[in-house]
This record gives structure tokens, C-alpha cells and sequence, in this order.
């Protein structure tokens, strides 16, 4: 019998994602199926390009189509569209996903995590803007080397900085680096309101937004301003940490707004020269806390001289290329765990970038 198109189609019905919780077709992830022979190739639509799951997707194919009479070998031309979030375009037009990122206390590392993400989304090939929304310590432009910059203006629209890949906006971008901003709360939702609605962020696939710690003012304008995707709680592993890590969480969920996970940042200190791992401040915490909340556990980040020298100096790429491997692969496991999370709330979303994936 002659190896058809609809055979295939119909044993990749028994290829799930991982993630998704779907099969493959019925999530039309299949774009392309050529026969010839017994040689199969496949076009395959990943819905993020840094899917954490795309070794396991490729060899759940592989073994349910050479279980097809005559199949010799299958090949896969990798395609990635990221998904939207429903309703985010009628407010931010070009968004597909705004992200937020939040810990309960100060001296966690939140905006280490949010330009990490950021820098390691775009890295992965798609179109990232980072906001910082820390108006009362914002960190993000010396963080990204862009300390003494200032954006332009386009008419009535602000023109965001580009760095590392991606688009930048900081209330540090506005004001002397030394200069304290003492604003009421009315006065931080119009600047909030105005970086939402008049800066020039074009199309992303995602907006990152780093949020000073606590559930003040500025997470409750985010979350009525905006159809939010969800939102990533940074922690460390103490107990006190993640008591207020938990407060942080639970008025996410008060504003109705997903909780796309934790990460634990600080878990542990890897000795360069014998490579033992010390805890410093315990362990595994936010893996228990993601555990009694119900959510994802998005993974575990080192003390690294790395990060905190980049984070000086202005040179966040160093930890995707430089660093240990160990901290690399920690760095880009839990970025694509934040992407994978997306991806399971936005399965049935709207269109989004195609590109070609190696």
C-alpha cells in the first residue's frame, strides 16, 4: 500500500506537545507533509522558536511515523509563530504578549531575572521590549549599558532605546542617574500609563515589564491597564523571601492576572575551582512554594560573578556566551520555561512571527 499524506497526518494525531496537552494537528502545528519514497518530510510550526520540548516533539514523530510500512527516514523543517495574548492588541496594537515580572521584597534580583529574559527571548529570534517599571529604583539602564542615553521623540510618540536586541524604556532614561524620584501614586500612574500607551514599541512578541517589589501602585495600574499574559514571581530561597514572594503571587491572582511561575534566584553558589555547590541560603524553597500554590516551577539561578559583574557593567549577552555552561544552560532553561508557559495560555491565540528554526 502507497504511503499517503492522510497516513501520516493521521499517526501524527498521536504526537502530543508536551506543554500544550494537544496533538500536534489538531494544534495545526503541521504546515507541510512531502512523501517521496519512503522519505518523509514535514513542516512543523513550534508555537515559540526556543521551545524547551522540540527535542521530545521531534522524537515522539520520529517513532510514530517509522512505525508506518515502508517509512525509512523523516525530516522536520522547524518553523516558529508566537501566539497572543487574546485581547492584549485592542490595547497595545503589535504587542502579542506583556509579561510582568515581581517579588514581594527588594534584593532578589528582579531586574536581573527581567533582562536576562528579555535579552535571552531575543536571542531566540523574536521581538522583545523591556519595560521598567521600577519608577522609584530603576535599574534597568545601567544594567543594559544605556546609563547616560536618552530616547528621542517622533512627534508625540517617545522613541525607545535599542540595546542587546531589544527595545528599552525607563523613567532612568528621564532623569539624572542620582536623582531621586519623589512622586505620588497618581503622578507614577500617568508616567505608567504614558510608557504604555505612548512609546513607540512597534511589534513585539513580547513586552517585558519589571515591577518594583511589593503590590503598591504600579503592579494594580499594570494589571487595569492591560490584558496581562501573566506574571513571574522572583524569589530567593530564605523563608522570609518567600513569604512575601507568596503576598506578591496571591495579589496577582486578586488582580486576576495568570501566574505564569517562579524562579529562584540566588539558589546556589558553584565553587569555580573544585565546582562543589554550596546552598547559601537554603534551597529548593520556591520549588516547594510553586508546589503549595499550584503553579510552575520556572528554575533555578546561581549566585554568579557573571551575572553580577554584566549586571555592572552593562553587558547582560556575556551571560549567554561567556559564563560557565552550567550557568548558561540554568540562564536559557528558565527563560524557555517562561516562553513555554506562554505558549500553554495563548494555544488557541492569534497569529503571530514565522521564522525559521535550526
Amino acid at each position: 500500500m502507497a504511503l499517503t499524506a492522510e497516513a501520516v497526518r493521521n499517526a501524527l494525531q498521536n504526537v502530543m506537545d508536551p506543554e500544550l496537552g494537544k496533538d500536534l494537528v489538531s494544534l495545526e502545528m503541521i504546515k507541510e507533509i512531502g512523501i517521496d519514497g519512503g522519505r518523509i518530510g514535514l513542516g512543523v510550526e513550534l508555537t515559540t522558536p526556543g521551545c524547551p520540548m522540540k527535542d521530545k516533539i521531534k522524537g515522539d514523530i520520529e517513532q510514530e511515523l517509522k512505525k508506518l510500512p515502508g517509512v525509512r527516514d523523516v525530516e522536520i523543517n522547524w518553523t516558529a509563530r508566537v501566539r497572543a495574548t487574546p485581547k492584549l492588541a485592542a490595547a497595545m496594537p503589535g504587542v502579542k504578549n506583556a509579561i510582568a515580572i515581581g517579588a514581594g521584597k527588594g534584593g532578589v534580583g528582579k531586574s536581573t531575572i527581567s533582562v536576562l529574559t528579555a535579552v535571552g527571548l531575543a536571542r531566540d529570534g523574536v521581538k522583545v521590549g523591556l519595560l521598567d517599571a521600577d519608577v522609584y529604583g530603576p535599574s534597568i539602564p545601567k544594567m543594559v549599558g544605556l546609563e547616560f542615553e536618552r530616547p528621542t521623540v517622533n512627534g508625540d510618540r517617545i522613541v525607545p532605546l535599542t540595546a542587546h536586541g531589544i527595545k528599552l524604556m525607563s523613567v532612568g532614561f528621564l532623569v539624572e542617574p542620582e536623582k531621586a524620584v519623589v512622586w505620588r501614586g497618581p503622578m507614577v500612574h500617568g508616567l505608567l500609563q504614558q510608557f504604555l500607551r505612548q512609546v513607540e514599541w512597534g511589534e513585539l512578541d513580547y513586552l517585558i515589564v519589571d515591577l518594583p517589589p511589593g503590590t503598591g501602585d504600579v503592579p494594580l495600574t499594570l494589571a487595569q491597564s492591560l490584558p496581562m499574559t501573566g506574571a513571574v514571581i522572583v524569589c530567593t530561597p530564605q523563608d522570609v523571601a518567600l513569604l512575601d514572594a507568596i503576598k506578591a503571587l496571591k495579589m496577582f491572582q486578586q488582580l486576576n492576572v495568570d501566574i505564569l511561575g517562579i524562579v529562584e534566584n540566588m539558589s546556589y553558589f558553584r565553587a569555580p575551582d573544585t565546582g562543589k555547590e554550596y546552598d547559601l541560603f537554603g534551597r529548593g524553597g520556591a520549588r516547594k512554594a510553586a508546589e503549595k500554590t499550584g503553579v510552575p516551577f520556572l528554575g533555578e539561578l546561581p549566585i554568579n560573578i557573571s551575572i553580577r559583574e554584566s549586571g555592572d557593567a552593562g553587558t547582560p549577552t556575556v551571560n549567554f556566551e561567556k559564563t560557565d555552561e552550567a550557568t548558561r544552560t540554568a540562564i536559557t532553561t528558565f527563560v524557555r520555561n517562561i516562553a513555554g508557559q506562554v505558549s500553554i495560555r495563548n494555544s488557541s491565540g492569534e497569529p503571530g512571527l514565522e521564522l525559521k528554526i535550526t
